[in-house]
């Protein structure tokens, strides 16, 4: 049992390195605001085109920075989970021969 944790905190730790290196990005108002983070939800930059904020008001601003983050937030999301899932099927191996016991 013990054997089996250690292996967990292992592969978790390898997935969280894998998750580091992958980059995600979401725009809004057509490429204009870009927030690049990585699968692990941490945002990496933030790129604003200068004539797009040289005519920006400030709600417009916040209201298309609060898009991209979310954007790219989802992608993060949605990279995690695939890896999750990936390393769950690894380690239980679709859970054993549990998966028969329902019909599968």
């Amino acid at each position: 049992m013990f054997d089996k944790i250690m292996e967990a905190q292992q592969k978790a730790g390898e997935s969280k390195k894998r998750l580091d290196a992958i980059s995600v990005s979401g725009t809004a108002e057509g490429g204009k605001i870009t927030v690049t983070a990585n699968a692990n939800k941490v945002v990496q930059s933030v790129n604003i085109d200068s004539a797009f904020l040289a005519d920006a008001d400030k709600e417009e601003l916040e209201e298309l920075l609060v898009v991209a983050f979310n954007k790219a937030m989802e992608q993060a999301d949605n990279i995690s989970q695939a890896e999750m899932a990936a390393m769950t099927k690894d380690m239980f191996g679709g859970m054993g021969g549990l998966g028969s016991l329902f019909g599968k």
